[in-house]
């Protein structure tokens, strides 16, 4: 870290650590961020007490939400199948990864510490880990520093990196440049990534192209999902079904146009919508409009096959969800956050259909490509997409089989990195990953 920028970083980091000791109202993703570190270190540390065993290897990763750790998910399975000595810690950042974390198999799993130089090395005294293992990008400079300084082998799985991310800038470079640096190996999602990773800093030979694992983590859910489940069972039907998922309300007003029109020509078509965030702020106002729309609508809990709308108020069951859908929209192309995750539709061999803003999302580009997926721009395109793959088997067919066959070239991600972990652990035993 440039010097001029450590003392400032170490002190918004112990404010951002007294912060955690107030006693913030309400729910919100900050304030839940805050609570959850108020123990976060005496928590590590006590586990580090009291379990770690010394003679025995362990891995830490760090996966900062949800969405890294699903990255991170099928390489910590087949780490803890093929080593089931190693001791496994887990942390995130964001209060929205608990719950994922709990399924994870790990000796422990908890919220990462704000980035102060006191915090790192109380977490390094207690754990004294091995390796010490990112999944995706976040570095935290700090924790990085003083674990290179200790001797802990330093990595990154599924790393990627946007064209034009903030992470290129002057900013940035003089807080994580060091960091890039010290990471002893990569591996990156695909080739553009690797030349991005090498201009944050990454030493260019300690980078390998490894893949995406997420592609193995979707494949793998896919398999495991069983229609006869509890939550599945009662849903199943011949109806022509799409799955709406992760939308928005930007998503939900243009889907609700274009579903009056699939209706008029497909009456029994059955639209499964998954709002992002299913509060009840953006639950209601669906309800409206399929009332409107005369739809018969239930939530979740209470549907059933018969049912032409189902409402999905929780979150954790999308992907099983999509094993119903003839097609799918993915939510997020008309919003300015950008698309959501259009492979976990396609390992069903499920056609995908997804708004305008879908140009940073290589998924997408790739399903677009291999025509497993069909961008649109309004309610009229929107419907008409819908109407041919609820009305064309062969059509319908093809793209599925399009976009099934992106996820099944996306495979061996996990394994990739599984040896690139093993070679952390034990460079003595590393297995030659080639690009």
């Amino acid at each position: 870290m440039h010097p001029l920028l450590s003392p400032l970083y170490e002190g918004v980091a112990r404010a951002a650590t007294l912060l955690t000791l107030l006693p913030f109202p309400g729910e919100s993703k900050l304030v839940r961020s805050l609570r959850d570190r108020r123990e976060a270190r005496a928590a590590l540390v006590g586990w580090g007490t009291r379990h770690r065993d010394p003679a025995r290897p362990l891995l830490w990763v760090h996966a900062p939400s949800v969405g890294e750790g699903l990255m991170a998910e099928p390489v910590l399975r087949a780490l803890r199948a093929a080593h089931p000595s190693w001791q496994i810690v887990y942390t995130y950042f964001s209060p929205s990864a608990a719950r994922f974390a709990t399924r994870l198999p790990v000796e422990y799993a908890g919220p990462l510490p704000f980035d102060s130089t006191r915090a790192a090395e109380a977490l390094l005294d207690a754990l004294r880990p091995t390796a010490l293992v990112v999944s995706k990008l976040d570095l935290w400079p700090r924790l990085t520093e003083r674990a290179q300084a200790r001797g802990v082998r330093l990595g990154m799985i599924s790393a990627t990196l946007s064209e034009g991310s903030g992470r290129s800038g002057a900013l940035a470079s003089a807080l994580l440049r060091e960091a890039y640096a010290a990471l002893d190996a990569v591996g990156a999602v695909d080739p553009a990534d690797a030349d991005r990773l090498v201009a944050l800093g990454v030493h260019r030979e300690r980078v390998t192209v490894t893949g995406d694992t997420r592609y193995d983590q979707c494949a793998a859910r896919t398999a495991a999902t069983d229609r006869r489940s509890a939550l599945l069972a009662p849903l199943v039907s011949d109806r022509p079904t799409v799955v709406a998922g992760s939308t928005w309300p930007s998503d939900e007003g243009v889907l609700g146009a274009a579903w009056r029109a699939v209706r008029a020509e497909v009456p029994r078509a059955r639209l499964i919508i998954a709002p992002h965030e299913p509060t009840e702020g953006h639950l209601a106002p669906i309800e409206r409009w399929a009332a409107e729309a005369g739809l018969r609508c239930a939530r979740l809990a209470s549907a059933s096959a018969d049912d032409e709308m189902v409402l999905v108020d929780r979150v954790g069951v999308l992907h099983e969800l999509y094993a119903l859908a003839h097609a799918a929209y993915v939510g997020g192309g008309f919003h300015a956050a950008g698309l959501h995750s259009v492979i976990e539709p396609a390992s069903f061999g499920v056609p995908v259909v997804f708004g305008p803003q879908h140009r940073r999302s290589r998924d997408a580009g790739r399903l677009l490509e291999a025509r497993g997926a069909e961008g649109v721009t309004d309610a009229e395109s929107l419907a008409r997409a819908l109407r041919i793959l609820l009305t064309e088997p062969d059509t319908r067919e093809r793209a599925g089989a399009a976009a099934l066959g992106v996820v099944t070239e996306g495979l061996g991600a996990a394994q990739a990195s599984v040896a690139l972990v093993e070679g952390l652990i034990d460079p003595t035993s590393a297995t030659l990953i080639t690009d």
